[in-house]
């Protein structure tokens, strides 16, 4: 065996030119396969934050009736006994209860729709770090009876610190809501939808503006990722029972999971087409390969080197190729794309505008879960491995007369 794999590693490098050039196919097709990947798995990464970091959590707690409507109407009494009932998990991190609304924001003769959360301020940032994204002015004490508003809102009110913004809504059962609030401080949400819309009340303030006295409209349950998720959601469904309900983001958010999955769809199809480009490329070279030296193989078999031994070495080759193609193209890709991954780029212009439309930050990113690599080298070695199988049929199909002759 360590004869073969010496002449293998020999015979590639005979004609340096050919090799060269298949290992950079190779090279590239790993290249671009991870860094898309990794470009794809990034976006979707961030997606899945600014979801669960920054508004819903991993799970939630609501009144059954709520998800449908989403009206203080179907909120639900603040219960500790189902706090601690949620908190005996040990998967759970942290459980946040907050009070929902929507309404009218108004400053001077400026309104615009806004998103109203009545929060604990203390426990809130546990999971948004809001406390960390302030841009001006200071966060919410426990009882403030002011607000913190995203910097969208703000620029498009003209509102400062210590300046008033007038909230007007509905209350719980219909009663008129209409408040004026000291902006305590400005943040820049990571979401730059809710960034235009988001306005933050502790929540003992926010439940008397709504006259919704010791009212919740959710509990946020968080976790540490998504397989944690999994387990324990099934659990909670089969514990938490009516007049509640339990859903995951997922739930919560089907059009982020159906975006993420059609996109992930054509990748796939984008990947399959440079894998066949690739594997091509490496077909193409070991054909020339084995036409090139067929009297060579000829004269090998005739002086007694059995078939199945020139199979293994030709197997050899091909593998060889292979794996200096994934080798080389990992080496680079990896330091790349972990820079690329603390350095995401900017969009500008009419891309990084459609971007915002949508909700996300007009960058790109990157991910460096492992996944992102290994995948992309197994793909190639498989391939690899398929190709290999050409010259050891070749190889035991050869009729020395005619090899001899160069036919």
């Amino acid at each position: 065996m360590k004869t073969n794999l010496k002449l293998a590693w020999r015979n590639i490098w005979r004609n340096k030119r050919r090799t060269l050039i298949t290992v950079a196919s190779i090279f590239f097709g790993v290249l671009l396969s991870a860094y898309m990947t990794s470009m794809q798995e990034g976006s979707y990464d961030k997606m899945v934050d600014i979801v669960v970091k920054f508004y819903s959590g991993y799970m939630q707690v609501h009144h059954e009736d709520y998800w449908e409507n989403k009206s203080i109407n179907s909120s639900f009494d603040y219960d500790q006994a189902l706090i601690d009932q949620l908190k005996k998990h040990k998967e759970i991190d942290f459980v946040i209860p907050r009070l929902e609304s929507f309404g009218l924001a108004s400053a001077g003769e400026l309104t615009r729709g806004t998103a109203i959360f009545g929060i604990v301020p203390d426990v809130e940032t546990q999971l948004t770090g809001i406390a960390n994204k302030i841009v001006s002015g200071n966060y919410l004490k426990s009882t403030d009876d002011g607000v913190l508003i995203g910097e969208g809102l703000a620029n498009y009110l003209k509102l400062g610190l210590a300046d008033t913004l007038v909230i007007i809504t509905q209350g719980y059962h219909g009663v008129s809501a209409a408040g004026k609030f000291p902006v305590r401080g400005i943040i820049k949400h990571a979401s730059p939808e809710l960034n235009k819309s988001i306005v933050y009340m502790e929540l003992k303030t926010c439940q008397y503006f709504l006259s919704a006295e010791n009212k919740l409209t959710s509990l946020v349950v968080n976790v540490a990722d998504n397989d944690v998720m999994n387990r324990t959601l099934k659990t909670l469904k089969s514990e938490i029972k009516s007049p509640y309900s339990v859903m995951s983001w997922e739930e919560m958010q089907p059009e982020v999971v159906q975006q993420i999955e059609s996109d992930r769809a054509g990748g796939i199809l984008m990947k399959a087409i440079l894998y066949i480009v690739i594997a091509f490329g490496i077909f193409g070279t070991i054909m020339m390969m084995i036409a090139e030296r067929r009297r060579e193989f000829g004269v090998m078999i005739s002086i007694g080197m059995q078939k199945r031994k020139l199979s293994v070495i030709l197997f050899f080759e091909t593998l060889f190729i292979g794996l200096l193609g994934i080798v080389s193209g990992l080496a680079i890709t990896l330091p790349l794309i972990l820079i690329q991954a603390k350095n995401p780029i900017p969009l500008t212009g009419e891309t990084a505008k459609l971007m915002e439309d949508f909700g996300f930050e007009p960058y790109m990113f990157f991910s460096t879960a492992p996944e992102v690599f290994w995948q992309q080298a197994i793909s190639v070695f498989v391939i690899t491995m398929l190709i290999g199988i050409y010259p050891v049929v070749a190889a035991r199909r050869i009729k020395e007369i005619k090899a001899l002759h160069g036919t």
